[in-house]
């Protein structure tokens, strides 16, 4: 019996050892793991804080390239601003009236409308005013007529109004170019990039007309000048579509000449006229070869100042924006050596 009771006991006891050793031998594999398990989860943490680090570099670059873009920006704006600040104090804007008692005035039919004068502000300002007249642009104006000559008596010659006509339409609507565009759309954006260059020359400048209509008619405009500018130069291109060249309208020779105001001024005219020519010549624009044609003209009849209508083309010329400089320019370089050789 005792001998039983030893074996079941030792039995028990290696049972015992047996399974002990087993626990730590499960144990180191669950150790192994852990551990494996904990590096793996440090590692992620660190690529994790990596990426963070990373983002927020990236985040930091970008702000700063922003800040730096809208730091170029400002300074754009500003300097935009400056700018147009210069041009507003470069000259100042006067609406200018019709004055039916001034000369010549009386004869007028459309003069309600209004003129601006730009006096311009710089200190090496020219003390010429130049009146730019782009021809047409009144609504109505052929509904009326005026006086061809102050003095009553008949066209010399033919234009738009016959000659021997005692009366002429008012103003007349002017042509079309063949893509369609009236020459009055053509001549008002000629006579705007003439005025900025002559004001960028320091000279003042008469717009007897900055919009589509103005209610001033031929008479109407140069009484305006008259008044207000030293020379009076209106913008035309010609009904002809051959692609002629520039010319200048010309005085007619013979009694006309004789009539007043002509007979005071004609010369000057005609210095004008050639003057502007060999401007437009001198900045590559074509002319015709005879230069100019003689028009018995309601401007020239009622001039006191040195005026000319400048055909600048005809219904075939280009108009694009870089002709129109080039015109601009020619008539720049004529209306400097006119005042330089004349006045």
């Amino acid at each position: 019996m005792r001998k039983y009771s030893f074996i079941v006991l030792l039995s028990v006891c290696l049972l015992a050892v047996t399974s002990c050793g087993e626990r730590k031998n499960k144990d180191v594999p669950v150790k192994s793991v852990t551990m494996d398990t904990s590096m793996e989860k440090q590692k992620e943490k660190e690529e994790i804080e990596e990426q963070e680090i990373k983002k927020e570099t990236e985040s930091i670059k970008k702000s700063e390239m922003s800040s730096e873009k809208d730091t170029k920006e400002e300074q754009s704006t500003k300097k935009m601003e400056k700018k147009e600040k210069v041009q507003k104090k470069a000259y100042l804007k006067e609406e200018i009236s019709f004055d039916p008692k001034a000369p010549y005035g009386e004869y007028s039919e459309i003069h309600s409308g209004k003129a601006v004068l730009y006096k311009n502000q710089r200190s090496d300002k020219k003390a010429y005013t130049i009146c730019i007249n782009a021809g047409h642009g009144t609504n109505g104006g052929e509904r009326k007529q005026t006086l061809c000559h102050p003095d009553g008596s008949p066209k010399v010659t033919s234009g738009f109004t016959a000659k021997g006509a005692i009366k002429a339409t008012a103003i007349a609507s002017g042509m079309t170019f063949l893509d369609g565009t009236s020459e009055s759309q053509v001549t008002l954006q000629a006579a705007k990039i003439l005025r900025d260059r002559l004001l960028k020359e320091g000279y003042d400048v008469l717009m007897i007309r900055e919009t589509e209509d103005v209610q001033l008619d031929n008479i109407a405009r140069t009484v305006l000048a008259n008044q207000y500018a030293d020379c009076h130069i209106s913008l035309h291109w010609d009904s002809t579509q051959t692609d002629k060249g520039a010319f200048y309208i010309s005085v007619p020779e013979g009694d006309y000449r004789q009539m007043e105001p002509v007979k005071s001024y004609w010369e000057m005219h005609e210095k004008l006229g050639k003057s502007l020519i060999d401007g437009l010549r001198e900045s590559g624009v074509k002319i015709l070869p005879n230069e100019q044609i003689p028009i018995d003209l309601t401007q020239t009849s009622y001039s006191t100042i040195p005026s000319v209508d400048m055909e600048l083309g005809d219904k075939a010329s280009d108009y694009s924006k870089e002709s129109l400089e080039k015109i601009a320019e020619g008539l720049v370089k004529g209306i400097r050596h006119y005042l330089h050789m004349c006045i």
